[in-house]
């Protein structure tokens, strides 16, 4: 009997995942005081009753938020939205710093979260009726209580983000003194 086999290597190339068709948004929630972060995981999963998910980073201050309360807000960002945008929701921490300060395109909807009403096309407010622990994020199931379309423009999504607004890396003029070949 001949026994065949296979031999598999496994290619993990981060860059695929990429690829998957998600969208970027700007997740609100409120305690003592509004905060929100750039996330880009939601997707509506049922249509009667209307419910969507999302997926949240333990580490950010607006999971925790989420998870006392059970309310939040997402607006989905649009292909206009700027670099400072991402920056001002995506690289610092809520516990550190008001995010909202300074920022005036914001409305507060029925459930009193803000949203966004510059930079993104529609906004989703999402009352959590179940969570899922993933480990390093909690998925929040919600039923969507109030939605709107603020306008027509594109939705951003993350292949956009990355090949239109992530600033490319910077090239590095440092002194590049390593070993010169001095006899070819």
């Amino acid at each position: 009997m001949v026994k065949s086999y296979i031999a598999w290597r496994i290619i993990m190339d981060d860059k695929a995942l990429f690829k998957l068709a998600s969208g970027l948004f700007l997740l609100t929630a409120k305690t003592d005081k509004d905060n929100g972060c750039i996330i880009n995981t939601v997707l509506q999963v049922t249509a009667s009753p209307i419910r969507i998910v999302t997926v949240v980073n333990k580490n950010n201050y607006t999971h925790n938020m989420i998870k006392e309360t059970g309310n939040f807000n997402v607006s989905v960002l649009s292909e206009t939205a700027p670099m400072d945008l991402y920056k001002k929701f995506g690289y610092a921490s809520g516990r550190d710093t008001d995010k909202f300060n300074g920022y005036s395109s914001v409305v507060r909807s029925e459930n009193g979260l803000l949203y966004l009403t510059e930079y993104s096309n529609a906004y989703i407010s999402g009352k959590v009726i179940e969570e899922k622990d993933l480990g390093t994020h909690t998925l929040f199931i919600a039923d969507v209580t109030a939605a709107q379309v603020l306008s027509d423009t594109a939705s951003a999504t993350y292949e956009y983000y990355q090949k239109n607004v992530k600033p490319a890396p910077e090239i590095s003029n440092a002194n590049n003194s390593g070993f010169i070949c001095t006899i070819c």
